[in-house]
């Protein structure tokens, strides 16, 4: 099983990537094979809304960067871990931009799902997501947006499962460590 690990974490917070790197270490134990991208230290440009991955080179961004290779280990994981501080309920800017760059891996048609329009599927498969937001300090409604916003993303997204948890940035190595394996436990994934 691949897992990648799409770290969001911005160059101000490097001191949060020790919870990336617990992620990492739980998938490891569990045989995973598992790829750490840490977006702050790749060049990705800002999307720019053309919508050409979608009709003049479907699924693959017009813009020649690194984007195009992350969306490439996005859709040929079995799992895809973001790992991202919480900015008014959302994804950090590393993310965000990202994941803006990854439009193409849906259809630019639409569909049903549970009685609303989203986009089709462009792939036959999509990997499951699991969402790790973290917080300077317990915020419950942040908390909420973000779970929200991981619940809508994976349906847009067609991810078949997902799950989304909340770490306070001082948690220790062992909190972090048993909501990692509670969070793969609610995704299937088991020891």
């Amino acid at each position: 099983m691949k897992a990648l690990v799409l770290n969001g974490v911005g160059k101000d917070s490097r001191h949060l990537d020790r919870i990336e790197e617990v992620a990492v270490r739980e998938l490891r134990s569990l045989q995973w094979e598992v790829e750490a991208l840490i977006l702050r230290d790749i060049e990705i440009a800002p999307c720019m809304g053309c919508f050409g991955c979608w009709v003049q080179t479907p699924g693959v961004c017009l813009i020649d960067d690194a984007a195009r290779e992350v969306t490439r280990k996005m859709v040929g994981s079995d799992l895809v871990v973001y790992v991202t501080p919480i900015t008014f309920g959302g994804y950090s800017s590393e993310l965000k931009k990202a994941l803006d760059r990854s439009i193409g891996l849906i259809s630019p048609f639409f569909t049903r799902i549970n009685g609303e329009v989203h986009h089709k599927k462009r792939y036959a498969r999509a990997p499951n997501l699991l969402g790790v937001g973290i917080v300077h300090e317990p915020d419950e409604e942040s908390a909420r947006i973000f779970k929200t916003l991981i619940g809508r993303n994976a349906i847009n997204m067609h991810n078949p499962a997902h799950a989304a948890w909340v770490v306070n940035e001082d948690q220790s190595e062992t909190e972090i460590h048993e909501l990692m394996h509670t969070a793969l436990g609610e995704l299937g994934v088991r020891s």
